[in-house]
């Protein structure tokens, strides 16, 4: 079973200074932190905030390939969590044929926002990702929570 999510913000983590993308089901009662590189971050920042780069991006490219073979991103799901790293599978749909391809999160939720494309996340994902924070001790703990925790304002932007 799959749970739609969105992208509820990108910011920095506070320990590590690594972006985070946190996602959020509809309900808004489930997050899950995704850490991701810096490049990544800028990305995916890049597309939230609308920014036009004089020239295309990876993810601009791919989203004017997909168009121009008349393929749709039919959605994308962070699909499994082993080792503490997070897999993706990008759905593309072609000719009413759907095409599963392997990726990392980042670069399927960057397609998935160039796209308007929705986000998916396996609920295995979520059972484990909460299963390994709850074995976390001191600081990791302390992230989760205070991630679940945050408020509207709490909200800062992340700064590329």
């Amino acid at each position: 079973m799959e749970v739609e999510m969105k992208i509820r913000t990108l910011m920095m983590d506070p320990v590590t200074q690594m972006p985070i993308v946190v996602l959020r089901d509809l309900s808004g009662n489930t997050i899950l932190p995704i850490w991701v590189g810096v490049y990544e971050a800028n990305a995916i920042a890049l597309e939230i905030e609308k920014i036009n780069t004089p020239r295309p991006m990876t993810h601009d490219l791919i989203r004017t390939l997909l168009q121009g073979m008349d393929t749709k991103v039919n959605r994308i799901v962070v699909s499994d969590l082993k080792d503490d790293t997070f897999f993706a599978v990008i759905w593309l749909e072609k000719d009413g044929q759907l095409i599963s391809i392997d990726s990392r999160p980042s670069d399927a939720l960057a397609i998935a926002l160039r796209t308007d494309s929705p986000i998916y996340v396996d609920e295995n994902v979520l059972k484990n990702s909460r299963m390994s924070s709850s074995q976390e001790k001191g600081q990791g703990e302390e992230l989760r929570r205070w991630l679940e925790n945050l408020n509207e304002e709490d909200f800062g932007r992340y700064k590329m």
